[in-house]
């Protein structure tokens, strides 16, 4: 297999201090973003807000941003469109606030008045109430909740409670690093996005898992080294399998990402910037919160 990165002997603990202080600011945004989400004033999809979704095919295909300009017309402004390609099929989904009682009947008047010769059917239509929006965006903070309980309960089973917080703390730190950044450039936040971040959940789980397991076997076999020598080994170590891994990750979705459509975009998005994030905290953050741990036994003592 081709070694990307060959042996090393970078101090990543020595830089410790910087990525704290980087990882911080990100926590922080994503904390804001993560407030704003539960008082229900950030970028909600409809999904959480409530609204409504109709589905029509056409005769002929129609270009996304002249259905926008036609609901906009119409007045139904901010409507997600989502296209179904080769099938001349349009999703139009509106928030609670334009969501009306005969919102069915405007969309399908907005289409008719707008392209009087692309004959339409309307092939579906919900709604979604705000009681059932605000369940669903309570149960995904739930999902989010129970799932860093869980990793922290299976690290401190297969490994020790400390390599269990540090990787329920890192973990969090990408899930709020995601959260910030699509609050930052106003994406909107979907049942979509909560998937990806679920997703980025198992994967940094997993990159710390590796990077833990060969901190773990060097603690055995270097009981006479300090705890920040074993960790630089520890990384410097399994650095190349790291960057590999996820190089191939990112590699994948950089394609969903560009050329994945309207509906694959933010999702990509989520995992591309969850992967980089991930990647990082698996090497400046997880591992060197192990030394915030008091030590219990005489080898564990970093140095100051």
């Amino acid at each position: 297999m081709l070694q990307i990165i060959g042996k090393t002997s970078i101090d990543f603990m020595d830089k410790r201090r910087i990525a704290f202080a980087a990882s911080s600011l990100l926590a922080l945004v994503g904390l804001i973003a993560f407030v704003q989400i539960a008082r229900g004033t950030a970028n909600l999809s409809i999904d959480f807000t409530g609204g409504a979704a109709v589905q029509l095919r056409f005769d002929k295909p129609i270009r996304i941003d002249e259905a926008r300009s036609a609901l906009d017309a119409h007045g139904l402004p901010n409507a997600e469109l989502q296209e179904f390609v080769g099938e001349n099929k349009l999703l139009v989904r509106l928030k609670a606030a334009a969501a009306e009682e005969k919102v069915t009947d405007q969309v399908v008047a907005a289409f008719t008045e707008a392209f009087p010769a692309n004959p339409l059917v309307v092939e579906a239509s919900s709604v979604i109430g705000p009681t059932i929006g605000q369940q669903i965006k309570h149960d995904a903070l739930v999902a989010i909740l129970i799932s860093i309980v869980g990793i922290i309960l299976y690290i401190s089973a297969r490994f020790e409670l400390r390599f269990g917080v540090a990787a329920a703390l890192a973990m969090l730190h990408d899930v709020l690093a995601v959260l910030g950044m699509f609050y930052l450039l106003d994406k909107e936040m979907t049942l979509l996005v909560i998937t990806a971040l679920l997703t980025l959940a198992g994967y940094s789980l997993t990159d710390k898992v590796v990077v833990f397991d060969r901190i773990r076997e060097n603690l055995r076999t270097r009981r006479r080294e300090s705890l920040d020598a074993i960790i630089n080994n520890s990384i410097n170590q399994v650095l190349s399998r790291t960057v590999v891994t996820s190089l191939t990750v990112v590699l994948v979705l950089i394609p969903l990402a560009v050329i994945g459509g309207e509906v694959l975009h933010d999702f990509a998005l989520a995992l591309l910037w969850g992967v980089i994030i991930g990647t990082y905290s698996s090497i400046f953050l997880a591992s060197p919160f192990l030394l915030l741990w008091p030590a219990h036994a005489g080898h564990l003592v970093s140095r100051k």
